[in-house]
């Protein structure tokens, strides 16, 4: 039978995504994420602790328990294997599956997600660029970079994005900055801190904002 809610591994993913930036996470960040109130997420802070699904302090933050991060790392896992599911075989766009993959990342059935992730044959990243978790919760890493970082005459490789709105990933899109494309960077801009590209054949401007959010693999010279 099922112990948490769905609401309850929502707050865990939350805590998750927060925790690989910060050694805890504070209550106004997950209500910011979740769009509640301060309030509702420290009565739902206070449950999780009584589950020993997190480590709660009032004012001092929260962070995952052992079992809790296995619970998150598991609900990321069946979310982003979902997205390449959603994209490969049902031939969704990259900007259109989130909210689906949310709906479909709550599903039970572990015996239904290891034979998803054969099915797609074992991927190791989603069709943003994030990496799955396999069945035991380990992640594979990649030396990526900003691609605001990468100097002039340099050359790159789109591997992931820092964010997935729709617009921006239709955006994307539009300018030929899907993943596994290269590029070459040809300037930097101090006025505005944009970034002149070369796309294939093409020469592209993008803003430092875009720049700061695609993150990259460096092309072997």
């Amino acid at each position: 039978m099922k112990v948490h809610t769905e609401t309850e591994e929502n707050y865990l993913k939350c805590i998750l995504k927060y925790s690989l930036q910060e050694e805890v996470v504070y209550t106004n960040t997950i209500a910011a994420h979740l769009g509640t109130s301060a309030a509702s997420v420290t009565d739902m802070l206070k449950k999780l602790s009584e589950k020993q699904l997190v480590h709660y302090k009032p004012y001092k933050g929260v962070s995952l328990s052992e079992e809790g991060r296995r619970i998150a790392l598991a609900i990321v896992r069946k979310h982003r294997l979902w997205e390449v599911f959603l994209v490969e075989k049902l031939k969704f766009s990259w900007d259109n599956i989130h909210e689906v993959a949310e709906q479909l990342e709550h599903i039970e059935s572990q015996e239904l997600i290891r034979r998803l992730d054969d099915f797609l044959n074992y991927p190791k990243f989603d069709p943003h660029g994030d990496p799955i978790p396999d069945e035991y919760g380990a992640i594979e890493s990649r030396n990526t970079r900003l691609l605001s970082e990468i100097q002039p005459g340099e050359t790159a490789i789109v591997a992931g994005v820092g964010r997935s709105d729709p617009d921006f990933l239709q955006y994307l899109e539009r300018v030929g900055l899907t993943l596994e494309r290269e590029v070459r960077v040809m300037e930097h801009l101090g006025f505005d801190e944009s970034v002149l590209l070369e796309i294939g054949d093409q020469h592209t401007v993008i803003s430092g904002t875009v720049a700061r959010n695609l993150f990259v693999l460096q092309s072997a010279l």
